[in-house]
């Protein structure tokens, strides 16, 4: 029996390029918004100018694909979008348009 809880988020960063730190922040983002509905985050070094978040085996964000990196905010979006659709991230889901109205 596997004591690993799920969903499981990994954040595959590049090494070399020394995006740990931006990693890790966003692993810190991820476990303050989603402590309830979050088993494991983990941070996995690679190579190649790689940043890719994936929920359980699901590829939700790749720096390669998208050309950028993310926004805290848009990385919070597509991992409830993943975990919990339902649920409502506050600020982080009001659009900028929004934020500036108010």
């Amino acid at each position: 029996m596997s004591d690993l809880k799920s969903p499981r988020i990994s954040i595959l960063y590049c090494r070399q390029c020394r995006w740990m730190m931006r990693a890790a922040w966003l692993a810190q983002e991820l476990l303050t918004t989603f402590s309830e509905e979050i088993g494991e985050v983990a941070l996995q070094p690679g190579t190649g100018g790689i940043l890719e978040i994936r929920v359980d085996e699901k590829l939700v964000f790749s720096r390669k694909e998208v050309g950028r990196f993310p926004e805290a905010k848009e990385v919070k979006q597509l991992v409830r979008d993943a975990i919990a659709p339902d649920r409502n991230l506050g600020h982080s889901d009001r659009s900028d348009e929004e934020r500036l109205e108010s």
